[in-house]
């Protein structure tokens, strides 16, 4: 095993480059217990050196981790390894307030768990100066077009801590709730994400609700923003594949992923050309199988290496990407373009034409777009979990 982890290696290719932390705080100490358990004996004293500088929490602001991102599975996880402490906590709330309903009762744990997340990078948000140590919060995943709600949770997460930054959906109403928060000096994380027209569209909402800010005066010192671009959740969850099957035409796996690069290169171009204040983020990356053969370890940050832009990974990915690290050789490929064969058989295809397209979609048809319908119902049934987590305390207690 080598001694520098791989993702250290990835930053290396250009410094400006962010590593996040894709899952809650709260679980990294037991997921490095899970993996030095699990790690070769010859390979455990260099693997804790590198999930230590991966992040410390004795000295978080020195580590490589620049931020976290979270949403309702990630969370539920909390409860899953820690669910003893956390029904003791359920218990405790519904102590202080009798007669709360289960949906009260999970939004108030919801928040403890990100008020606590939040705390463990203030390091990392105070010694930057405000630039990285953010921690996104997500707004409730039922609600992706209800913009009252949206707002309503907005301001109560953006006011647990001053390193919270709010996720808000690809939704047509999701880019009104981030003009309203960027206008506010609240900063914001495009989630639910997965084309070019939905950049775009967010690009102009934050630049809009900018210039609301600086004329009415707001303080921007702690605002951030970040568009994420749920990669793979786009080429296999909204069906690509099924899509091109029926205009006859087969992908392959690697005509899937360089769909998903294709968009993102794109959009990372654009962005920089049109002077967008914030910075892409790269989620949902895939370890692919072999093709052909050879095993392509992961090209979503392989082909996208070199970019100055947030790579939010989770602990899974993590994991696979360390095991095989030393396939992985890393070289500037931001600015290569997709090879023209493929772009052409993509091309193709309507699903992708329009998602590649600057204006291919409309906010109203951000709104029935199958990788954010499949998303959307994922975090909500995430979300269902952990409202049925607290209930069952709720329940026992009834019945006492």
């Amino acid at each position: 095993m080598e001694e520098k982890n791989v993702l250290e290696r990835l930053v290396e290719i250009n410094p400006q480059a962010e590593i996040w932390w894709d899952s809650s705080p709260l679980i990294y100490q037991s997921w490095v217990e899970e993996m030095l358990k699990e790690a070769k004996e010859e390979d455990r004293e260099i693997m804790k050196r590198q999930l230590t500088r991966l992040y410390n929490p004795d000295k978080p602001e020195e580590t490589l981790f620049r931020g976290v991102t979270t949403n309702p599975p990630l969370c539920l996880n909390v409860f899953k390894i820690h669910g003893d402490y956390w029904a003791e906590f359920v218990d405790g709330l519904i102590e202080k307030n009798p007669g709360i309903d289960k949906e009260n009762l999970f939004w108030m744990t919801y928040k403890e768990i990100v008020k606590r997340g939040a705390q463990m990078y203030l390091g990392v948000f105070e010694k930057s100066n405000y630039k990285y140590g953010y921690i996104s919060a997500q707004v409730d995943p039922r609600e992706i077009y209800n913009e009252e709600k949206m707002l309503e949770q907005a301001k109560e997460l953006a006011s647990l801590n001053p390193n919270v930054m709010v996720k808000v959906p690809g939704s047509k109403e999701g880019y009104k709730i981030i003009k309203i928060l960027t206008s506010m000096g609240i900063p914001t994380n495009n989630t639910l994400a997965f084309t070019l027209p939905q950049f775009l569209v967010c690009a102009d909402a934050v630049k809009e609700g900018l210039e609301i800010a600086k004329k009415n005066g707001v303080d921007l010192a702690k605002w951030r923003s970040v568009i994420t671009d749920m990669t793979a959740r786009y080429g296999d969850l909204g069906g690509l594949r099924k899509k091109a099957e029926e205009k006859g035409i087969e992908l392959s796996e690697a005509d899937v992923r360089w769909a998903e690069l294709a968009i993102f290169k794109k959009a990372y171009k654009l962005l920089k050309e049109r002077n967008y204040p914030g910075k892409m983020l790269l989620c949902s990356m895939r370890i692919s199988p072999p093709i052909n053969g050879k095993q392509i370890a992961s090209w979503h940050v392989e082909k996208l290496a070199g970019a100055d832009i947030v790579y939010t990974c989770p602990p899974k990915y993590i994991k696979g990407l360390m095991k095989i690290s030393d396939n992985i050789k890393f070289r500037d490929q931001i600015e290569e373009e997709p090879p023209k064969e493929e772009l052409d058989k993509l091309l193709k295809v309507p699903y992708f034409e329009k998602a590649y397209a600057e204006n291919g979609l409309t906010p109203e048809e951000f709104n029935t777009h199958a990788a954010l319908l499949a998303t959307a119902e994922e975090f909500s049934k995430a979300t269902r979990g952990m409202v049925d987590f607290v209930n069952q305390r709720l329940e026992k207690k009834k019945t006492k």
